[in-house]
């Protein structure tokens, strides 16, 4: 079976690595079936039993997406899903042998990435897998990108910082002057160094770096 890897037409500068899809179904004969169709498409696959099996495995950030069983031991697939919320590179696909639309509603309104009522046809299963790693290539880029504007920030003096607070939320050079006790000329010369540093290549790109950072997770306190 022919497949696109959609994080492969990347730039050399992005990850490259294959996308994982992870598998968490407590039947081993389907665990078995899906691991085979991933696999066949292109994919590397990871398999676990239960939810507690899949949360006792080291946390990679890479572009992945789990399928997982509603109707799991112990901790239900809804649980598992609340848990994973916050990795955005893993979007998750939620499917059951009983749905039914209270249960379906949940796990969307949680964030499921689709829901799918068993049995799932072999070509709907791989096309929503498909889009959920395409999202997830997508979130990945966007971390790292936010994981690069952190870095330029932490080369930042305490000064400049302070500066950069305070332009970003459009205050001119002399109230900036006038807030930190510091001439005019030594703003001008600070807001070189931010947007130098910073690699803003303008005025407005720099805005938005200061929008990124402070709406990332954990936010950076630029306000």
């Amino acid at each position: 079976m022919e497949h696109t890897n959609p994080c492969s037409r990347r730039p050399a500068s992005e990850t490259l690595t294959v996308p994982t899809v992870f598998i968490v179904e407590p039947d081993a004969s389907i665990r078995e079936r899906l691991t085979g169709l991933v696999e066949s498409a292109g994919w590397h696959s990871a398999v676990a039993a239960s939810a507690e099996e899949f949360l006792d495995r080291p946390r990679v950030v890479a572009a992945s997406c789990l399928v997982v069983e509603q109707h799991l031991p112990c901790m239900s697939g809804l649980e598992l899903q609340r848990l994973v919320a916050d990795r955005r590179e893993m979007p998750v696909i939620v499917t059951s042998r009983l749905a039914d639309i209270r249960t379906t509603v949940k796990a969307m309104k949680a964030g499921a990435f689709e829901f799918l009522e068993k049995p799932v046809a072999e070509a709907a299963l791989l096309r929503s897998i498909k889009l959920a790693i395409k999202q997830a290539c997508d979130e990945l880029d966007e971390v790292v990108r936010i994981r690069e504007l952190e870095r330029r920030w932490l080369t930042l003096s305490s000064r400049e910082r302070e500066v950069m607070r305070l332009i970003v939320t459009g205050r001119l050079n002399k109230e900036v002057g006038a807030d930190l006790f510091i001439s005019e000329i030594t703003v001008k010369a600070h807001r070189g160094s931010v947007m130098r540093k910073m690699r803003a290549r303008s005025f407005a790109q720099l805005i938005g770096m200061g929008a990124d950072l402070s709406s990332a997770t954990p936010p950076l306190q630029l306000q």
